[in-house]
This record gives structure tokens, C-alpha cells and sequence, in this order.
């Protein structure tokens, strides 16, 4: 009589690792049921994957998870209201500058990216949670500009609309040149040149006016 070996067993971190990459490099319609299978590993069939995961969307969001507890931080200081609004903004740039063009994972943002790949064809659900974490982070960029004007920074004029929208704009075209290969040290030069969108809405004490210049927050690269 032949006896059957034990199931092939796989470890769901690693796998979940794993699909986060995949799902990161191609986007969630791009990655196949295949390349799913094979990162995983453990020659895992079609009914296994099922069973462990109940869908690859099912999975998508897991792995979503697994990038924003990871590397989603990034743009916590957004939402730190112990922090300058300023500085929260310059922050957020500077460490997802810093985290889309590091070597050990796929380039890029897996956010931004898949916000592009899903398109109006994609999978609306997967779209829909996209957006919202999306949504998440213009909104962290409106908080600090409206603080900003409460707290004297930034001129009362200040549209809080279309500037966390213009700084929202440069931090998804980040995306695009971590992908395109532009060095880290011309993007982290550019966010800092892009905080003049926010300088020049900056309440700046006019000439012999007897006020003391805003303190700007030091680059933490200088720190």
C-alpha cells in the first residue's frame, strides 16, 4: 500500500512577503494566479491557495496591509501634530523619497503605482481601497497646510485645496522616477526644492518690520 506524504505546508508571513512584492513590481491585475503560487512556494495548488487566502483579492489586501504597517510609515509625520506643519510635510517627502528608491524591494510606491495600474478596467474593489488609502494621505497634506494657517505659518489667502493638492502631486510623481531609475540624491534635492510650493504661501515678515524670520525645520539628512 502506498503511503501518502504529508501536505505541503508554507510559511504565510513569507508568503504574504512575497505576493506584497509581486503585487508591488507588476500591480493586481498584471500578477497572475501562477506567479502567486510559485513565490509561495511549497508546490501549492489552486485549491490550497484558495483555501489559505479565499481569493486573490482577498490576498491583495492582506498585502496591502503588510505595506502600509512597513513601509506605508512613511508619511506618519502628516498626521503628527507634534511636529511643525511644515516639517511634517518635508518629512513625509523626504523618508518616501527615501524608502521608493532603496534596494531590497520593488521601486516606487506600491500605493501610487497601483492606483495607476487598476485604471478603469481593474477590479473596482481593489480601485476602491487604493483611493482610500490615497484619500488618507491628500488629507494628511490638507491637515498640515490648514494648520498651518491657523498657526500663523502660512498666509490666511492660503488656498488649503489646491496647495496639499500640489504637494500631493509631487509625492505621487515620486512613483515615476524611483521606476524610471533617477538617482536618490537628485530626488531628495528635488523635494527639497519642491517645499518652495509651500515657502511661497509662507507669511514671511515683511522688510524693517521689526519681526523675527520663521525658523525652518533642519533636513534631517543634516541632523
Amino acid at each position: 500500500m502506498v503511503q501518502r506524504g504529508r501536505p505541503r505546508t508554507f510559511d504565510r508571513d513569507a508568503a504574504i512577503d512575497s505576493a506584497m512584492h509581486l503585487f508591488w513590481e507588476h500591480g493586481y491585475e498584471s500578477t497572475s494566479l501562477s506567479q502567486l503560487k510559485a513565490a509561495i512556494g511549497g508546490g501549492i495548488s489552486a485549491p490550497s491557495f484558495y483555501a489559505a487566502f479565499e481569493s486573490k483579492e482577498a490576498l491583495y489586501r492582506e498585502a496591502l496591509e503588510r505595506y502600509m504597517a512597513i513601509y506605508g510609515q512613511v508619511t506618519r509625520s502628516l498626521h503628527d501634530t507634534t511636529l511643525a506643519p511644515r516639517e511634517g510635510v518635508f518629512l513625509a517627502l523626504l523618508r518616501s523619497a527615501r524608502m521608493q528608491t532603496e534596494s531590497g524591494h520593488p521601486k516606487g510606491c506600491m500605493v501610487a503605482l497601483g492606483v495607476l495600474e487598476a485604471g478603469s478596467t481593474g477590479s473596482q474593489a481593489v480601485t476602491q481601497l487604493l483611493r482610500e488609502v490615497r484619500s488618507r494621505t491628500r488629507a494628511g497634506f490638507r491637515a498640515c497646510v490648514v494648520r498651518g494657517i491657523k498657526n500663523g505659518e502660512l498666509r490666511s489667502s492660503t488656498d488649503p485645496a489646491s496647495l496639499s493638492v500640489a504637494l500631493d502631486g509631487f509625492f505621487q510623481g515620486l512613483s515615476a522616477l524611483a521606476r524610471d531609475g533617477v538617482r536618490h540624491a537628485v530626488i531628495e534635492k528635488a523635494v527639497t526644492d519642491a517645499m518652495g510650493i509651500w515657502d511661497a504661501a509662507m507669511d514671511r515678515p515683511a522688510p524693517g518690520d521689526g519681526r523675527k524670520a520663521r525658523h525652518r525645520p533642519e533636513s534631517p539628512a543634516a541632523r
